[in-house]
């Protein structure tokens, strides 16, 4: 009897699964089904080259359709999955059209949708998020008539859109509840060097500020009124403030959900059910480095790696996920690269100099070297990298020479 491997989400998780499942010999059937009406594709550029124009809808592609058809891949594009549940044989999924999609095993990965507004205004037109290519291509559409443009959120990919409208000479704010720039992500130095990057390119940025509504007319968006009274004009509002794990269908298989709705799995990226396994940003997992706790991690270097591992899984593997989280960000001319989880330092060191838009910040934690960010310094991103992919450390009293280079002063 053929074993049915279904995979829901089709993002860049739920192709790796399906391509890990080939690589490794499977030879039973593999779905991929998805709610867009695009093939596999890549999330992180839409918000940086795509809305650029330096990439288009073809360079995002993951494969060429017919890699799909020769690894005998099913991929369903435009079904969305709103019932799954268990036979006494096999399980079935049933789409939003009534199409039944039965399986053996069954991988979850669909991802998370952006955090929406609650506000008076927040269903007017030009009120936008940025999460898939339509998201992009609306904002893209948009652009020749958006002269003021105002960014809800300091986190990375409102402040990608904020360095690509500043490129282009629109007049741009962004709005941030908390104190410092991509706080749950990056240390101060790095938040403090951003805000004045950000400032002196041309944005207005406004930290510690909460929008109480939006304004319109003839239900279009034209300002943004926050808690002091003041209103900032606006053609069009982008949105990024978090995203919310997008876990409800675990509910229907009893599986367990974190507080924040991801779907627990445990350090193979199973469930509470061993036949289903959930990865990338709707997953709940135990911290990949051996640290304390579960985290949710959103990153392309997640969703590949912890793929990989779920499709072994599936497949009776036994190996752990262990894989160094590292994350991206391009910001007009500053590339932010970071590796490691910074929560819970104790020490931290700077190399370089941050008035040169070149430097780095090193974490610690009792002594040992525990992630970095890194701006314009590829070098001293990928030392740190390999330290703690190799589980070695880099002594924070030899790192404060920034004429040394990390990598010569290795240790275990």
């Amino acid at each position: 009897m053929t074993e049915h491997i279904l995979i829901i989400g089709g993002g860049q998780a739920g192709m790796q699964i399906a391509v890990t499942l080939r690589e490794d010999g499977f030879e039973g059937s593999v779905t991929i089904v998805g709610e867009e009406h695009h093939g596999p594709y890549q999330r992180p550029p839409l918000s940086k080259a795509y809305l650029a124009g330096e990439a288009d809808a073809e360079t995002l592609e993951l494969r060429n359709p017919q890699f799909y058809v020769d690894n005998n891949i099913v991929v369903i594009p435009s079904e969305k999955v709103v019932s799954v549940s268990w036979g006494a044989e096999h399980g079935v999924a049933v789409t939003e059209t009534g199409r039944e999609l039965p399986f053996n095993k069954l991988a979850i990965a669909t991802g998370s949708d952006p955090k929406r507004l609650n506000c008076e205004g927040a269903d007017l037109d030009g009120v936008l998020y940025m999460r898939g290519l339509d998201d992009a291509n609306e904002l893209k559409a948009r652009w020749d008539g958006i002269q003021n443009i105002v960014v809800i959120g300091g986190g990375f990919i409102g402040l990608e859109v904020a360095a690509v409208a500043c490129k282009y000479n629109k007049t741009v704010t962004v709005v941030h509840s908390r104190d410092r720039l991509m706080s749950r992500a990056v240390g101060p130095v790095v938040s403090d060097f951003f805000l004045e990057a950000h400032t002196k390119r041309g944005a207005t940025v406004l930290l510690e500020k909460r929008l109480t509504k939006l304004h319109g007319e003839n239900g279009k968006v034209t300002g943004v009124e926050l808690q002091d009274g003041t209103v900032i004009p606006a053609d069009a509002v982008m949105v990024g403030i978090g995203v919310a794990p997008r876990g409800e269908l675990a509910d229907q298989l009893g599986l367990e959900r974190a507080e924040n709705g991801a779907i627990v799995v445990d350090s193979h990226a199973q469930t509470s059910d061993p036949r289903v396994v959930a990865c990338g940003d709707v997953a709940y997992l135990p911290h990949p480095l051996g640290g304390e706790g579960m985290v949710m991690l959103e990153s392309v270097q997640n969703a590949v790696d912890q793929a990989k591992l779920a499709a072994k899984t599936l497949l009776g593997g036994t190996d752990e996920y262990r894989a160094v989280p590292w994350f991206w960000s391009d910001q007009a001319d500053l590339k932010l690269q970071m590796a490691g989880l910074l929560q819970g330092y104790d020490q931290q060191v700077v190399r370089g100099n941050p008035d040169e838009d070149k430097f780095s910040v090193l974490y610690y934690k009792n002594g040992r070297i525990i992630a970095v960010d890194a701006v314009n310094d590829v070098l001293d991103y990928m030392a740190v990298r390999r330290a703690l992919t190799a589980g070695q450390n880099i002594p924070a009293d030899l790192a404060a020479d920034s004429s040394v280079a990390l990598k010569t002063i290795m240790t275990d």
